[in-house]
C-alpha cells in the first residue's frame, strides 16, 4: 500500500518538475486540472484508456474529481472548487472540494441523520459533514491502469445516538465499448468522443448489532458536481403509471414552472447556476437512468445506476421533523444559485443517486453501482443515442425552456 502512495506522490512531483506546474493548459481542460492538483501537492490516481482519463483522489474518499474524453487538451467534466482549495484552509463544517462523483452516506436529515447531533435543531449552523466522508483519506487496496479499489472502516453515530461500525469498499473502473453497448443497448459512433466508468460502492455492517428501521440505516449516496451553463438541461425519466407523488420539488421552495417541466414521462430541469433549487424522484417513480445535455458545447452525460426491484426503503434526507424517515428519493438533481444572503458556493449543478437503506445484520453487505458516461460531438449523432436510450429527441431537450 505504501508503495502505491509513493507512486502517486512521485507522479505529481514529476508533473511539477516537467513544467506543468506553470499550467500552460487553458482553464476548463483536463490538463489544467492535473497541473492544478500537482501545484497544490494533492496526489491523484489516473485511470487511462487512450485519450480517456479519470482522475481519482484517494485523500478525498476516493472521489472522482474529474474526467475527460480527449486527453489533457480535452474538456474537464467535473466541477472543481478552485476558490476553496486556493484558500488552503480546512473547514470544521464541510470542505467543498467539488468532484464529479463523491462518496457520502445518507440520510442527511431527520432522526437518523449523520450530519446532526441528537437534540440539535437541523439548521445550517448545526450541520456538519463527518470527517469519514469529508477529510479522511481512503486506503488503496489495488491499482491498475483501468481500476482502483479503496477502503475505509469507521465508527459513526446518528442523530438518534445509535452507534455503527461501517466498512466501505469503493471500486472505480473504466468501462470498455462492449460493456457500454450492453449497458445502453446502442453503439457509440467512433466519430464521437466518449468515456464511461463504473463505481461499485459497498457498505458492510462490521458492528455487533443489526441495522434496522428502529436504529436507522446508512445508505450509499453518490453526488456528482458539474459545471452549469445557460444551455444545460437535466432530464430524468419517471414511471408514468406510478400512483404516488412522482417528484419532490420543494426542497428549497417549490421549483417554478419555467425551471421544471414534465411531459410524456420525462422531467426537464433547467441548469444555469443562477437559481438554487433541487428535485428528487422516490422509489416507484424513479427509473435507473438519467441524463444532462449542454447544447452549446455538445456534451451529453448519462448516469445509469442500480435500483432494486420490489419494496425497498430509501432514507429521507429532508432536514427537521419527518413523518416518514424511509420515504426518501432514489435520484436527485440540484441547481446551485444564491442563498438568502446572496452567497454562491459554486456555481455548480449536481446529479445524485442513492441506494436503499442498508438493513444489514453483522457481516452482511449492500452494494450500489453507478455508471457515468460522457459523450461529446456532433448533435445529430448524439440525438440518435438519446432517442434510442431515452425515447426523446435531443431537439426537445435543448429547446424545452426556450419559450419559458
Amino acid at each position: 500500500m505504501k508503495k502505491v502512495f509513493k507512486i502517486i506522490a512521485l507522479g505529481a512531483a514529476l508533473c511539477c518538475f516537467a513544467g506543468c506546474n506553470n499550467n500552460d493548459y487553458k482553464m476548463g481542460t483536463y490538463g489544467y486540472d492535473v497541473a492544478y492538483f500537482a501545484k497544490h501537492g494533492i496526489g491523484i490516481v489516473e485511470l487511462v484508456d487512450g485519450q480517456s482519463k479519470v482522475m481519482v483522489i484517494p485523500a478525498w474518499q476516493g472521489r472522482i474529481q474529474t474526467s475527460t474524453t480527449d486527453g489533457n487538451e480535452g474538456t474537464s467534466y467535473g466541477w472543481t472548487n478552485y476558490r476553496f482549495i486556493d484558500a488552503g484552509k480546512v473547514s470544521p463544517q464541510f470542505n467543498p472540494f467539488g468532484g464529479e462523483e463523491r462518496f457520502w452516506i445518507g440520510p442527511e436529515g431527520g432522526p437518523f441523520s449523520w450530519y446532526f447531533r441528537k437534540g440539535e435543531e437541523q439548521v445550517y449552523e448545526n450541520w456538519k459533514v463527518p470527517s469519514y466522508i469529508d477529510t479522511d483519506p481512503y486506503d488503496i487496496l489495488e491499482q491498475t491502469q483501468s481500476k482502483v479499489v479503496l477502503s475505509k472502516d469507521f465508527d459513526a453515530v446518528n442523530a438518534s445516538d445509535n452507534c455503527f461500525r461501517i466498512g466501505v469498499l469503493r471500486t472505480v473502473s473504466l468501462v470498455d465499448a462492449s460493456e457500454l453497448k450492453d449497458l445502453l443497448g446502442v453503439d457509440i459512433p467512433k466519430e464521437l468522443k466518449s468515456l464511461a466508468y463504473k463505481t461499485e460502492n459497498t457498505l458492510t455492517n462490521k458492528g455487533e448489532s443489526a441495522w434496522t428501521k428502529e436504529t436507522g440505516m446508512p445508505s450509499v449516496w453518490l453526488l456528482g458536481s458539474f459545471n452549469p451553463t445557460p444551455t444545460t438541461t437535466v432530464f430524468i425519466p419517471c414511471n408514468p403509471d406510478f400512483q404516488g407523488r412522482k417528484i419532490n420539488d420543494e426542497y428549497f421552495g417549490k421549483v417554478p414552472s419555467e425551471r421544471l417541466v414534465y411531459e410524456d414521462g420525462m422531467f426537464y430541469f433547467k441548469i444555469d447556476g443562477e437559481y438554487r433549487s433541487k428535485i428528487g424522484l422516490p422509489s416507484g417513480s424513479a427509473k435507473d437512468i438519467c441524463g444532462s445535455y449542454d447544447s452549446a458545447q455538445g456534451v451529453l452525460n448519462i448516469l445509469k445506476y442500480s435500483v432494486p426491484e420490489g419494496d425497498v426503503d430509501y432514507v429521507n434526507g429532508q432536514w427537521g421533523h419527518q413523518d416518514n424517515p424511509f420515504g426518501g428519493d432514489v435520484i436527485n438533481s440540484y441547481n446551485d444559485g444564491p442563498t438568502e444572503t446572496g452567497f454562491v458556493q459554486g456555481p455548480f449543478y449536481e446529479i445524485e443517486t442513492s441506494s436503499p437503506g442498508a438493513a444489514l445484520v453483522p457481516g452482511e453487505s449492500l452494494t450500489h453501482v453507478q455508471y457515468t458516461i460522457h459523450i461529446q460531438g456532433d448533435p445529430a449523432l448524439l440525438s440518435s443515442i438519446v432517442e434510442q436510450v431515452f425515447g426523446v429527441s435531443l431537439d426537445k431537450i435543448a429547446s424545452v425552456f426556450s419559450s419559458k
